[in-house]
């Protein structure tokens, strides 16, 4: 079942698409605080590595905090163990990080999404640890405007160059009716050819 997670002060719109080929994540850009826009050149999708990439919907703090221990313990285990960490393995690691903090939680949602051995794998998870893997996810106050959009449009068989136009359509869809979403589309790409990431504007 597809997920669809949103809380009001989680202030974004972002979303992560499993494809055939790959996957797909992208969120928005402004950075909002009550009613007032703090930035509107936000990052809220991001890559740890070539073949994993993890997108926030929440406080950008607390994201940022999540993304540097996280990016940490990934470059520390391929350090010890000489291999690659699998996407699944990166996703459970931070389930038990946010459930290890669950007394004082991150104000965040996140989706890990990646390619490996084991094929391409999206992961959501809520700010507790609870994880969930799913084909496509939507998050943060645009959660449900976006996921409209994908639910409508997505197909199993979809390539990453589809998944990329349909998360930038349904981002923008979000942009134009959530307050807290706006600025342009940030866009990763994982597939086994590499990743890569791009910037859309808002039409």
């Amino acid at each position: 079942m597809p997920a669809q997670i949103g809380y009001p002060e989680m202030g974004a719109t972002t979303v992560g698409i499993s494809c055939k080929d790959g996957v797909v994540l992208a969120s928005e850009k402004r950075i909002s605080y009550g009613f007032t826009i703090m930035s509107k050149a936000g990052k809220k999708v991001f890559l740890i590595n070539g073949r994993i990439g993890v997108a926030f919907a929440g406080l950008i703090s607390d994201a940022q905090a999540i993304l540097r221990r996280l990016s940490a313990e990934v470059k520390l285990y391929e350090l010890d163990y000489h291999m690659k960490m699998t996407v699944k393995s990166a996703a459970k690691l931070l389930s038990n990080i946010l459930y290890s903090q669950r007394y004082y939680p991150a104000f965040a949602e996140t989706i890990v999404g990646g390619v490996d051995e084991e094929g391409h794998r999206l992961f959501v998870l809520d700010q507790l640890g609870s994880l969930i893997e799913d084909k496509f996810a939507a998050l943060g106050t645009g959660g449900a405007l976006a996921i409209s959009v994908i639910e409508q449009e997505y197909k199993d068989e979809m390539t990453v160059r589809e998944g990329k136009d349909l998360v930038v359509k349904a981002v923008r869809a979000a942009i134009s009716r959530d307050v807290a979403s706006g600025d342009g589309v940030d866009v990763v790409v994982i597939s086994k050819e590499g990743a890569k990431e791009e910037f859309f504007p808002v039409k």
